[in-house]
């Protein structure tokens, strides 16, 4: 009977949800709870509490530091703001700490052309205790959602059944859509069960969900980027294919900006989640992140390359002995996205290869950038060997599309280096 239920749920879900028109390409924006955790604490640590006054503030670094013109715009609320819920079972936020609400907090981010998203649980209370979405909640909330006019939802899954996610993440699909408000729909149900069939159903995932967390969340150390990196690609030929535009494989957010990363940690983390085609979701105080950081997240290229129309995920093509491993992802008009990443701990590491090597096609000449040095690279032949000197654990990243077909031409090539 579970079974009978589920499919019938799905295939709700897919005439709702499934080309709803959103997130056409991976999502990006401010989300509060890596860096701000459920920090409460208002009357010693006003400024940095989760509270109508952070949100504000980070929507206005947001909109006047040059975030929202590169197209991070979502500004989103995590776990720790719900109050209660009030006579008719309606959530209410905590009005001590968001006390005009949060659908004044939603037309202040879209004054300042932002969009706002939301947390809840789909449990009887999220994973910090406050209360949960639980079934007989579901089209309650998601209306809620909708009349304060709410862009995204991430619905966790703390304090649930197998049985309730099952259920209860393709209810919560179709109660959004059924609001009329284009509301992008995360999910954490993949995550629960252990981010691999049989457990998950990644055709049913991607159908009812916009994007989704498959793995653990990150912790702000560069053990945790590699310990969610090398999941992604332990099982990329699973999560490759169901990746696309209007659905994204979420890794969790950025660290960039915290204290956990060195400067070439961070430069990684970023390349890496954008050659995945990954949410970037900062998580960081914009308020007083350093000019180097800025640079890191606001690099024009890595964004373009992580907002290219095709939405292709990127996966790892190459490791060699030397603890060097490629990543490549194919782009819109032939080009390609590389990263050269560095699991090396002592040295930088002169890496010596061709784009051959790299299954490039034979008898092809490339141009190029590095996307983090602005180096061009020109006259790039397939068969030629080239050069990266790479930190440790650090990256090269380049941008490259061919510009002829070129049969035995001798063409200069500039060795890009770091």
């Amino acid at each position: 009977m579970l079974q009978k239920t589920v499919l019938f749920l799905a295939l709700v879900a897919r005439v709702l949800l499934l080309d709803n028109g959103l997130l056409r390409t991976p999502p990006m924006g401010w989300l509060s709870w890596e860096r701000f955790r459920c920090n409460i604490n208002c009357e010693e640590d006003p400024k940095n509490c989760i509270s109508e006054r952070l949100f504000m503030e980070m929507a206005d670094r947001l909109a006047q530091d040059g975030w929202r013109d590169l197209g991070y715009v979502y500004l989103n609320i995590d776990d720790c703001w719900i109050g209660g819920r009030d006579a008719q079972g309606r959530l209410m936020p905590d009005f001590k700490r968001f006390p005009h609400g949060i659908a004044f907090l939603a037309d202040y981010a879209h004054s300042l052309g932002l969009k706002l998203g939301i947390y809840e649980d789909l449990g009887k209370m999220t994973c910090m205790g406050y209360p949960g979405t639980t079934l007989d909640k579901v089209e309650m909330d998601a209306e809620t959602f909708a009349e304060w006019k709410v862009d995204m939802l991430k619905l966790d899954g703390c304090f649930s059944s197998a049985k309730e996610r099952a259920k209860g993440y393709p209810m919560m699909a179709a109660a959004l859509n059924a609001t009329g408000r284009p509301i992008a729909f995360s999910c954490s149900w993949p995550a629960y069960e252990g981010g691999l069939p049989p457990k998950v159903n990644y055709t049913l995932i991607a159908s009812i969900c916009n994007l989704w967390r498959n793995y653990n969340d990150i912790q702000d150390s560069w053990k945790s980027v590699l310990s969610i990196l090398d999941w992604v690609v332990e099982h990329q030929d699973i999560l490759q294919p169901v990746s696309g535009p209007g659905r994204w494989n979420d890794p969790d957010m950025l660290l960039v900006g915290n204290f956990g990363l060195s400067f070439d940690e961070s430069r990684a983390q970023m390349a890496l989640w954008t050659i995945l085609a990954a949410p970037l979701f900062m998580s960081t105080d914009l308020r007083t992140i350093s000019p180097q950081n800025i640079d890191i997240l606001q690099n024009p290229l890595m964004i373009k390359i992580n907002q290219d129309p095709l939405g292709i995920q990127g996966r790892r093509i190459f490791k060699s002995k030397s603890q060097i491993e490629v990543f490549k992802r194919p782009l819109s008009n032939d080009a390609s996205a590389l990263v050269f990443f560095s699991r090396r701990v002592d040295m930088p590491y002169f890496f010596h290869c061709s784009l051959l090597q790299l299954n490039f096609p034979r008898y092809r000449v490339y141009e190029g950038q590095n996307v983090f040095t602005r180096d061009v690279i020109s006259g790039l032949h397939s068969e030629t060997n080239f050069t990266v000197i790479i930190n440790p654990s650090g990256v090269v990243m380049w941008y490259l599309y061919p510009i002829n077909n070129l049969e035995h031409t001798h063409v200069p090539v500039v060795r890009p280096q770091e």
